[in-house]
């Protein structure tokens, strides 16, 4: 008990760590376009670092970072070590000012410590029946793709904020708004598809059938049970989540409705939704108010961009919380499960989300000038359009990556926004010798990271 103890300190440390790493993500653009100083902006983000607690319930990448190993070899000694590797790696690239994905480290650590200990505990063992590689090439894959989206959306952004005639440049913000609001209900629905299958324990017993046949008619009962209720939760957005589950009920008299109205009830994102429709709607707004109803002129207009990108600010700090604390979330559960306090990651307990959002705000108080420097002005300079342009699209990209239960790096999103701002301009606006030796740190995060926990993994084994 003392040991699981240690680790949960020792995650929520990792979760600070990560706070201050990665504050130069959230106020970078914000402090370097000089709409807040340095301290309010880290009170301004760690404040909507904590509010993202509020509004992410589903927890879907604590689940996938929590699920990154197989469960036979989660060990508390496999967790010790894939977080001190963490922890090294962060202040390691902190300290030299290299925006690194914490997301990255702490993945490459968990698994790299588990690697380890399967070699020397299993004999001939393979490295897919070691770590969930579906969900480590998903992970990777992000590594790139994250910053392409971050990038593509913010050149897309900026082009339509740059457009001369107004009207013209609301009909398209109404458009992309209209295809947001039915892309994220579209997310909404494979999650709870998702989510009713995990109910049915589809998945489970599909893994129990490769070693047990005897699972074959209760897996063939639960995949009817789930063909059954699956159009039902096309109403869901009709009914809500208890309705909907007695509806369920209907059609399948063993389900029990408070579980599933609760597993249901994960998948709702109309917070987000909704909170990204009042944004674009304050945006449209100001733009008619400022260009419309007063006669515009060019310091009405950065006055405009300056208080706009407290906004964008704030949804890319809620999307970092959302994204960010999640991951620590499903190290500690995957700790208790290791250490038989938790038989599911279903069962974590509610102290666990509201500690790691608390960490991870506190870290982001504690600020990270090191990587705000290269962040705000190495990579381009940042006007205050240009900062919520990055941040917007930073934000919708996490958001949306949030949905998909993928743990993308915050830092990887932000410096593709960044990219795409100044590309916009010019190429020559981007420096990409900067740009080419983030890229190499990002590549070699996860291969250092894991090396550094099988390192500390054999080094632990010799005093326990």
């Amino acid at each position: 008990m003392t040991f699981l103890v240690v680790i949960i300190i020792l995650a929520l440390v990792f979760d600070y760590i990560n706070g201050f790493h990665d504050a130069a993500n959230s106020i970078a653009t914000i402090v370097s376009t000089k709409v807040l100083t340095p301290v309010q902006a880290v009170i301004w983000a760690a404040f909507f670092n904590f509010v993202a607690f509020f509004i992410f319930k589903d927890h879907a990448v604590a689940n996938t970072i929590g699920k990154t190993v197989h469960k036979e070899f989660i060990t508390l000694e496999v967790i010790f070590a894939g977080l001190i590797a963490a922890i090294i790696w962060n202040l390691f690239t902190w300290w030299y000012g290299i925006p690194s994905s914490s997301s990255h480290t702490l993945i490459g650590g968990f698994a790299g410590a588990a690697i380890a200990h399967a070699f020397i505990t299993v004999d001939g063992v393979s490295i897919p029946k070691i770590v969930e590689m579906d969900k480590i090439t998903k992970t990777v894959l992000f590594i790139f793709i994250a910053p392409v989206m971050g990038m593509v959306i913010s050149m897309f952004i900026t082009l339509i904020t740059i457009m001369r005639n107004v009207w013209y440049r609301v009909g398209i913000i109404i458009l992309v708004a209209i295809g947001t609001y039915f892309m994220f209900d579209k997310l909404e629905q494979n999650k709870l598809e998702s989510n009713l299958s995990k109910f049915y324990q589809i998945d489970k017993l599909e893994k129990s059938l490769q070693t047990n046949p005897l699972v074959q008619p209760a897996l063939d009962s639960a995949v009817a049970k789930y063909e059954l209720s699956k159009p039902l939760l096309k109403k869901y957005n009709e009914l809500g989540a208890l309705k909907l589950a007695e509806e369920i009920v209907i059609v399948d008299a063993s389900a029990d409705v408070k579980k599933l109205s609760k597993d249901l009830a994960k998948a709702d994102n109309s917070s987000i939704v909704w909170g990204i429709m009042a944004l674009i709607g304050v945006f449209i707004l100001t733009y008619i108010y400022v260009e419309k109803v007063k006669t515009p002129n060019a310091f009405r207009i950065s006055n405009m961009f300056k208080k706009l990108q407290l906004l964008s600010s704030a949804a890319f700090s809620i999307g970092h919380g959302g994204n960010d604390a999640q991951k620590v979330m499903g190290i500690i559960s995957a700790a208790m499960l290791a250490n038989g306090n938790i038989t599911d990651f279903k069962q974590m307990p509610n102290w666990v989300p509201l500690a790691c959002y608390a960490a991870i705000g506190l870290g982001t108080l504690s600020g990270g000038w090191k990587i705000v420097k290269t962040m705000g002005s190495k990579i381009t300079k940042v006007t205050p359009l240009e900062g919520v342009t990055a941040e917007s699209s930073g934000a919708l990209t996490l958001f949306m990556t949030e949905q998909m239960g993928i743990p993308v790096s915050t830092t990887h999103t932000i410096t593709g926004s960044i990219i795409g701002v100044g590309a916009t301009k010019r190429l020559s606006a981007v420096r990409w010798g900067v740009t080419v030796n983030l890229l190499w740190a990002w590549i070699f995060t996860i291969p250092v990271s894991a090396l550094l926990a099988a390192i500390t993994y054999y080094i632990v084994k010799l005093f326990v």
